[in-house]
């Protein structure tokens, strides 16, 4: 065992086997590309391996924005589960009161009902049942968005390779393009029984950014086509794009807005909907209608609130505009320097950046160069040619030079290979 690994820990050899005999062996596969690296430990912006390698963490698909185990929130976390980690669901629960009154505080004006649950894909099922409930039988959402892969969210998340192997998915569920809002009057003049669901900004996509005033028009055509709204915030919520939510940018108040992600804080996953009272009626009228045995269990409570207090106490909405601008246009001026026959575009906004790459083969390069050099990003699910960069909000000076520094070495000795 590696002399890095404290006692109680399994050794790298030991977890690799465990992935292929217990797990699933084409995530073994992916792993042995990246090196068969195995984390151990995080903190802020970093995380070791078992072999004590440090790696600068600008990945985690979107959920450490407040960094790795950050102490007010793991504080918290310790505190409740030592008084009481889950709840009879009989009697009232304080702490989720607390949660939602925390979560409200911070949310679009008029959303001030919550229904919380574990995942992102859990939040939009959260989201479709409540539509429906209100009659919304046609659902409408965006070519190439995601949503999640429960069968619910997979019938809006709109790609062929993930719905093809579990058909039939949902009926009465169609597809327009993204920033196209002629395609989606369209839809929705075929009846006053819509549901629109949609991202401020297409993370899975590719960081996809919609035309200025985009959403503020879809918000328009729904009241006009008497439509239910849902924006999916999973992604781009909790300041991710410099402002605490993708609405805010163009003023929105949705009928539901889909939470996750960051408001695990990194340490407890724990999602919500936010709905307005008249959305959420069906919800009220009926305690038993749309449950969950972990909903709002109080370990995730106490992270999700401890989190609100994070971004808001240490101002990380305005440090994620000022270091993504900053982000962003150091990693255009490298790829416009270093590469510029092999990135087609650097965009993105407030800590969600997207480097797309002439094509996917060489963004699965830029991933293990990067890797080489000691910085993780992800890759986009439905945009294999784009890589995102999501650096925690904490990211601090040397960090973010490190980053740089990094795509600076990894774009020149591509540029020498292709």
């Amino acid at each position: 065992m590696n002399a890095s690994v404290k006692a109680g820990d399994i050794s790298t050899g030991e977890a690799i086997a465990l992935h292929r005999a217990h797990l699933s062996k084409g995530r073994s596969q992916l792993a042995a590309m990246f090196g068969s690296l195995v984390e151990h430990s995080a903190s802020g912006a970093r995380v070791t391996t078992t072999d004590g390698q440090e790696f600068l963490n600008c990945g985690g698909y979107g959920v450490f924005f407040t960094g790795a185990g950050h102490p007010h929130i793991v504080t918290a976390v310790q505190r409740q589960a030592e008084k009481q980690a889950l709840s009879t669901r009989l009697f009232l629960d304080p702490v989720v009161g607390l949660a939602a009154q925390a979560l409200t505080s911070v949310a679009p004006a008029g959303l001030d009902r919550v229904h919380f649950s574990g995942s992102g894909t859990e939040a939009t099922e959260t989201a479709i049942k409540l539509a429906r409930a209100h009659g919304k039988r046609r659902l409408i959402s965006m070519e190439n968005g995601y949503h999640g892969k429960t069968v619910g969210a997979l019938s809006l998340t709109a790609k062929s390779f993930y719905q093809d192997p579990f058909r039939p998915l949902l009926p009465d569920v169609e597809h327009v393009p993204f920033g196209d809002t002629a395609a989606l009057a369209a839809a929705l003049a075929e009846g006053d029984d819509a549901c629109v669901v949609l991202e401020p900004v297409q993370s899975e996509a590719g960081v996809i950014m919609p035309p200025p005033g985009y959403l503020k028009e879809v918000a328009a055509l729904c009241r006009e086509h008497n439509a239910f709204l849902v924006v999916d915030e999973v992604m781009t919520g909790l300041g991710r794009l410099g402002a605490w939510w993708g609405c805010d940018l163009e003023e929105v108040r949705p009928d539901v807005l889909l939470i996750g992600k960051a408001l695990s804080g990194g340490v407890v996953p724990v999602s919500a909907a936010l709905a307005t009272p008249e959305a959420f009626a069906p919800f009220d009228s009926d305690p038993f209608l749309h449950t969950s045995t972990y909903s709002g269990a109080p370990i995730a409570m106490a992270a999700a609130r401890a989190t609100i207090e994070v971004i808001r106490d240490e101002h990380l909405v305005d440090r994620a505009a000022e270091t993504g601008a900053r982000l962003l246009d150091g990693l255009r001026a490298i790829a416009a320097d270093r590469a510029p026959h092999l990135v087609r575009e650097v965009r993105g906004a407030g800590l969600l950046i997207g480097i797309e790459l002439v094509d996917a083969s060489q963004a699965g390069e830029l991933l293990l160069e990067l890797v080489d050099r000691h910085v993780v990003v992800n890759h986009s699910l439905n945009a294999h040619p784009v890589v995102r960069v999501t650096p925690p909000a904490v990211l601090s000076p040397d960090e973010e030079t490190q980053l740089l520094e990094a795509m600076d070495d990894a774009l020149t000795a591509m540029a020498k290979r292709f």
